[in-house]
């Protein structure tokens, strides 16, 4: 497997994981949070999901997946290409509201259908490319894809914690 096909098959994992975490739960259950000022499972797979749609839109000079449709409604905000989650404090979190499991699910399936159909676009020489000089090494896209993975990954293995601790 070439390097291209690493990053397909990693991130191709990040649905199926989220899925675990919030398939089939209410609205109340996807808004609890375990403590106060902890990130309950809707901003959870929320922001990773931004998160992956923010950034990969900016590398691949696309726009977001979140600002074709209405999807931002779906979760009551307003369609902010900047509103991801990073930065978030406890009154956002609180506000970040998915209307459903499923619509939750839906634009992370959206989402990864846009990520993997560009990821399908790309030559194993682009994963040099610089993304990013603000950074000592800077970012070369390979490791920006890397890290996106990886930030997903841990926010779906929290977003599943949380739902251990929800019972559900």
């Amino acid at each position: 497997m070439d390097a291209i096909g690493l990053l397909r098959e990693a991130h191709a994992r990040v649905p199926e994981l989220a899925r675990r975490a919030a398939e089939g739960l209410t609205p109340e259950q996807l808004a609890w949070a375990p403590a106060e000022g902890a990130n309950p499972i809707g901003w959870l797979v929320w922001h990773l999901a931004r998160g992956q749609d923010a950034q990969v839109a900016e590398v691949a000079g696309a726009t977001q997946v979140y600002l074709e449709g209405d999807w931002a409604a779906c979760f009551g905000r307003e369609p902010d290409p900047d509103d991801t989650g990073y930065g978030h404090g406890p009154e956002d979190v609180r506000a970040v509201r998915p209307e459903s499991a499923d619509a939750l699910l839906d634009y992370l399936d959206a989402v990864h259908a846009a990520t993997a159909a560009w990821l399908g676009t790309l030559a194993p020489a682009d994963l040099d490319r610089v993304v990013d000089e603000g950074w000592d090494p800077p970012v070369t896209l390979g490791a920006r894809l890397v890290s996106i993975v990886d930030d997903d990954v841990q926010h779906a293995g929290q977003a599943a914690y949380v739902r251990g601790l929800l019972g559900a």
